[in-house]
């Protein structure tokens, strides 16, 4: 086995304790991505970096979403000495934080403990007042309603989010790429890439990577024609579509698209085609050995000046800089496009429909 090197940190210091938290129907693969790195970060260094308890409200049994029952630990007033908690949460969860969570986790507090969640776990530590004034992330099933719920949380569609002594994340893999950030902080980047090696995890994901939200979940189902219009966006990155075109396409005058895009998504369409091609061109950047050229002009920017300048107005930081720290030669895969999901069902790309002798063979 290779023993890393884990930069400063003496070698006496005290394994940091975490304290997993599991809700009833958690979600059996947020806490396992959240414990396994620890485990690798403990296997690769030779020594005891992290230890984790499990836990829940009266250290019985309880059941992840999946059906598998869990013997905890320990019940959470009887929790060992630890550093951290981690809130794991699941399906229902607004049914399944109790006042003794509640009560549980403002004590922690109190006693400046880091706290953290995973999938829906946001939500309790925001029941007991723990994000206000902070920034969050949560399975983007929980996002609408934590926003309506809490508004004194700042909710945010990031894979997640690191915000001074509390760290969130959405569900599914994201805990992984959350916890890698963290190990990589406490021990160095050398361990973390090598956990990620271990995983055959290809890329790591940072904190500007989003959550692929579904426009649907956005919108509900009341919105056909702004679904339609986006679906075609996301079809069409290298080939942009004129927005008059849009219209004429799904049968709303441009009055009504502006309208429609200022009403739910809050921005012109415009700007929202925008975000599609650059985030588009984010992910290409990363994941692939593609020029700056060429990146541009599959993501329908006639000029490479005018996409560095968008570019740096929407992320913070030139293209050319995208790069820094990414291992781009082994990241080859292509990505589905972020933040609006593609809609369940085959979409023709438009170019293709143009060559039809009616516009009704577009379909979502």
């Amino acid at each position: 086995m290779t023993s890393f090197n884990t930069g400063a940190q003496p070698q006496t210091r005290t394994p940091q304790s975490i304290g997993f938290l599991l809700l009833d129907n958690f979600t059996l693969i947020s806490l396992a991505s959240a414990v396994e790195p620890l485990r690798m970060a403990n296997q690769l260094s030779g020594r005891e970096l992290y230890r984790w308890t499990t836990l829940t409200a009266d250290g019985g049994q309880v059941w992840a979403s999946d059906g598998l029952q869990i013997t905890p630990d320990a019940a959470m007033h009887k929790a060992p000495a630890i550093d951290t908690v981690i809130v794991c949460g699941g399906v229902g969860i607004q049914r399944t934080v109790t006042r003794e969570h509640v009560t549980w986790l403002q004590a922690q507090a109190r006693q400046s403990k880091r706290l953290g969640a995973v999938c829906t776990g946001s939500w309790a530590l925001a029941c007991a007042g723990l994000l206000d004034g902070f920034e969050c992330s949560v399975h983007w099933e929980c996002l609408a309603s934590m926003q309506e719920a809490f508004p004194r949380v700042s909710m945010s569609t990031r894979l997640f989010t690191l915000d001074r002594n509390r760290f969130t994340s959405s569900g599914g893999t994201a805990p992984l790429d959350m916890m890698l950030h963290l190990i990589s902080r406490d021990h160095g980047r050398e361990l973390s890439a090598a956990i990620s090696e271990m995983f055959v995890y290809e890329r790591i994901r940072n904190e500007q990577d989003h959550q692929r939200v579904p426009l649907k979940h956005m919108l509900g189902t009341n919105q056909p024609k702004l679904q339609e219009i986006v679906a075609l966006m996301e079809a069409n990155l290298e080939e942009p579509i004129d927005l008059d075109e849009l219209a004429v396409y799904v049968a709303v005058s441009r009055r009504q698209l502006e309208r429609l895009f200022q009403k739910y998504l809050h921005c012109s369409p415009s700007r929202y085609y925008l975000k599609l091609r650059l985030i588009r061109a984010r992910q290409l950047l990363k994941q692939t050995p593609m020029s700056i050229i060429e990146v541009a002009s599959v993501c329908g920017f006639v000029s490479t000046p005018h996409f560095s300048k968008c570019y740096r107005e929407y992320f913070g930081i030139p293209p050319r800089d995208e790069r820094v720290g990414s291992n781009t030669a082994q990241q080859v895969a292509m990505m589905p496009i972020p933040q609006a999901m593609v809609l369940a069902g085959p979409l023709s790309s438009l170019s293709q429909a143009r060559n039809e002798s009616t516009f009704a063979s577009v379909r979502i």
